[in-house]
Parts: C-alpha cells; sequence; structure tokens
C-alpha cells in the first residue's frame, strides 16, 4: 500500500469536495458527510476534507503507480471545479 497526502491552499475547499464528490458519485462509491467526502476507486481510496484554508487528501493506493495516476486524476478533476483560481497548488508529501 501506498499512502500520500496533499494539502491544497483554498479558500473554498469544502464547496470544491463537495461538487467532486457529487461528481464522481455517478460512477464510483462515494461517501459525503458534510465538508468530507471518501471516494473509492478502482485499486485506491481518497480522503477529501474541506477546511477553512485548504483541501486535505489522504490517498491510499494499492501501489506507487496507482498513486501517481490517481494524484493527477484528482489534481486535473479538482482544478476543473476550481476553474477559477486553477491551477491549485498541490503539496504533496508520503503519508505516514
Amino acid at each position: 500500500m501506498t499512502q500520500v497526502i496533499a494539502i491544497v491552499p483554498t479558500a473554498n475547499g469544502g464547496k470544491y469536495v463537495r461538487q467532486l464528490c457529487k461528481h464522481w458519485a455517478h460512477k464510483l462509491d462515494v461517501t459525503l458527510d458534510g465538508d468530507t467526502g471518501i471516494v473509492r476507486f478502482p485499486n485506491a481510496e481518497a480522503v477529501m476534507t474541506g477546511e477553512a484554508d485548504a483541501i486535505r487528501i489522504a490517498l491510499t493506493a494499492d501501489d506507487a503507480e496507482t498513486a501517481e495516476r490517481m494524484k493527477d486524476v484528482i489534481e486535473r478533476h479538482l482544478d476543473r471545479f476550481a476553474f477559477r483560481e486553477a491551477p491549485l497548488t498541490y503539496q504533496w508529501s508520503a503519508g505516514a
């Protein structure tokens, strides 16, 4: 398993998390509770939390290659919803 964490600065974190989860709920298993969403992809899971000044993303994948691919998918989709401030800044680091 590979885990990476990202902090994405934005004042609209909760809004973007909700929009993204609703978008992906049409094709994926998604749980949304307030400003926290869990998206279950094939071979990966992303927990995204909208905070006052950022989105916190915890991505867990079966392997490093899948994690890299899913980071790109998440970034591209978030930037689409955040088009007024895109591209967002993604600060990824290794998880616990």
